[in-house]
């Protein structure tokens, strides 16, 4: 089965805050989040995608989340990029 490794970009506060985390279906699990039945620290905010990765198997995807996780500058620059993308669409 495919799996997904995902990137959830939000602004709060002012602050750029990116969420990692893996999933069979990419869609239904930015709905889940949005709609504050996700995880914990996502709730209350509204996400957008900002990258993501397939992968043929559940292992590969969460290897890949372990390393995204710990990739902050990646993320950041994710971040960065998205906003650029949302102040230039104005």
């Amino acid at each position: 089965m495919t799996s997904f490794v995902y990137v959830l970009g939000c602004v709060h506060k002012g602050r750029h805050l990116t969420y990692v985390g893996w999933t069979s279906d990419v869609d239904r699990r930015l709905a889940q989040h949005n709609a504050g039945t996700g995880a914990r620290s996502t709730r209350g905010r509204e996400w957008i995608l900002l990258h993501s990765e397939s992968f043929e198997t559940r292992n590969e995807a969460m290897s890949r989340e372990w390393h995204l996780k710990r990739d902050r500058a990646f993320r950041k620059r994710l971040a960065v990029e998205a906003a650029l993308t949302e102040d230039t669409s104005r």
